[in-house]
């Protein structure tokens, strides 16, 4: 049994006729923890949604394999249901949807196509509770809108319980830290610290090294225009924060 989550070769991304992903090659192993970081416009949020499969990103070349099974032929959907797990930059407001009727409406859809029967209400009312107390996420949070209303802190924190919920395989955090003040980030650290584990992966987009300081990578890679020109340990993250990334620009 392959100890690989997640391997991309030779990745090309079109978007708009724009070629953006120009040969990326990546391979995450099993609990592992991986950043990618770079400047803005060098193609990491597509390499994001290239995974996911959101349309509009068209892949021209290459292939992507979540723990050994192709998922380029994949709907968004069923890639979800493989295990990928995508946590948005800015996360939508759904006006009307209590986030705990979102909840159960994802859990059940996953266990729908896994051939698994509903969760009763009983049981599913018992493992948000226990989740949300695990990853200190106030329970009133859970019957306001989804998103709705919600501080950058606790929209993250709304999207890392779908994460404890779901128990997706690979976990895509894109940006994760955007608008978030040192507060609201070390309690989402503590939450996606919180689920790392032998058997889940991780890969954490990010501009800026201070995410870093709290969710601390096995590996990082820098990305320039579009692709992984450096990787290295968390020391890289360090140089970067110091030297920033006109360097890297002149090696792609």
């Amino acid at each position: 049994m392959s100890d690989i989550m997640l391997e991309i070769k030779n990745l090309h991304v079109n978007v708009a006729d724009k070629e953006i992903l120009k040969g990326v090659n990546l391979t995450i192993k099993k609990g592992e923890v991986h950043a990618i970081m770079g400047r803005n416009g060098s193609g990491k949020s597509t390499l994001s949604y290239a995974l996911t499969g959101k349309e509009g990103y068209e892949i021209t070349k290459g292939e992507i394999l979540l723990d050994g099974e192709n998922i380029l032929e994949m709907e968004p959907n069923e890639r979800a249901v493989a295990g990928l797990f995508l946590a948005f930059q800015y996360p939508i407001e759904i006006p009307g949807v209590t986030t705990m009727t979102f909840l159960k409406a994802a859990m059940n859809a996953q266990r729908k196509a896994k051939g698994q029967e509903e969760l009763s209400t009983p049981d599913f009312m018992r493992a948000v509770k226990k989740t949300a107390q695990e990853l200190d996420i106030d329970s009133s949070m859970l019957k306001r809108p989804l998103n709705v209303g919600f501080s950058g802190g606790e929209k993250k924190r709304a999207e890392i319980l779908q994460m404890a919920l779901l128990k997706p395989k690979m976990c895509i955090f894109d940006e994760t830290d955007s608008g978030l003040d040192i507060d609201a980030l070390k309690i989402v650290a503590k939450g996606v610290n919180a689920l790392r584990n032998e058997n889940r992966s991780m890969l954490i987009i990010t501009h800026y090294q201070r995410l870093l300081n709290y969710i601390v990578p096995d590996i990082v890679h820098v990305f320039s225009d579009g692709k992984i020109v450096k990787t290295g340990d968390k020391e890289l993250a360090l140089e970067l924060e110091k030297q920033g990334y006109s360097k890297f620009d002149e090696v792609s």
